[in-house]
């Protein structure tokens, strides 16, 4: 679940799988403003090689504010890791940068 609300209790509240209930994704209104890198869905973690791939908001999020993030979820380890332990699927650019 994608939440524009900075107080919202499911962000860093892990279910099951590791991953949060909710992640803070910014508001339409910012999106709006446009993108300063390209929208990206998948990232691969450089240590485990393992691809994750994101919804549509966070996606966009990373896109308008690439350093929006200070962590990502790796779907191979099923922790968040620090951004700069992933790269973008298909490129050496490091996910944050």
């Amino acid at each position: 679940m994608e939440t524009t609300d900075r107080n919202d209790k499911g962000i860093n509240k892990p279910t099951e799988s590791g991953q949060n209930e909710s992640y803070l994704v910014l508001s339409k209104e910012e999106i709006a403003k446009g993108f300063i890198r390209p929208i990206r869905r998948t990232y691969i973690h450089i240590k485990c090689g393992h691809s994750t791939s994101m919804s549509l908001g966070i996606s966009e999020t990373y896109a308008r504010d690439p350093n929006f993030y200070d962590k990502t979820f790796c779907t191979g380890c099923g922790v968040h890791l620090p951004v700069n332990e992933f790269r973008w699927y298909g490129t050496e650019e490091l996910v944050g940068s």
